[in-house]
């Protein structure tokens, strides 16, 4: 059976699947790591709330898009735009915040996808270089970026709750 998959720009009708989908694909990817699921859930509630994601819709530098297949929400991506890096030395730098899909439907490459018109959007907008962080232990989507032109520019921390977290900052040039 043919999958009806759409990728569209997010409106701020969709904030609350975004943030549903953002709770259970972080879950998906990162649960594992949390020994306290209270610090999960305080994330959640901080990151994930439907009220944040509508006031980060709202803001100019950021955008959106939602992934459905046979209309059912299945991931989204953020973009930010003008996010300066310390690994990065220009002016026009944009940052692949989020690429999120629910795992049932990564092997339809809705990701790439959604990154596409992430990178797009980029471009139009005159944004020379994109960055990213992803976590050292997630090889599938360390891969995924690689396969994409992405090369590893250095290494940052991150804390969640009692919780280290080692990310690998990853970008390209857009021209």
């Amino acid at each position: 059976m043919t999958k009806n998959i759409t990728i569209r720009p997010a409106q701020s009708a969709d904030a609350a699947h975004i943030a549903l989908l953002g709770r259970i694909t972080f879950t998906e990817t990162f649960g594992h790591y949390f020994r306290d699921r209270q610090d999960l859930m305080d994330y959640y509630d901080r990151t994930f709330n439907v009220d944040k994601i509508e006031g980060s819709m709202e803001k100019p530098n950021n955008r959106y898009w939602i992934a459905h297949v046979d209309r059912l929400p299945v991931g989204y991506a953020k973009l930010k735009l003008h996010s300066k890096s310390d690994f990065i030395d220009a002016d026009s730098v944009c940052q692949l915040q989020k690429i999120y899909v629910l795992k049932d439907f990564l092997s339809l490459k809705i990701g790439f996808g959604l990154q596409e018109q992430l990178l797009n959007t980029a471009l139009e907008l005159g944004m020379d270089w994109i960055w990213l962080s992803v976590l050292k232990q997630n090889e599938r989507a360390i891969r995924f970026y690689k396969k994409n032109g992405f090369g590893n520019m250095g290494s940052h921390d991150f804390k969640i709750g009692k919780e280290h977290f080692n990310f690998m900052a990853m970008g390209k040039a857009l021209h």
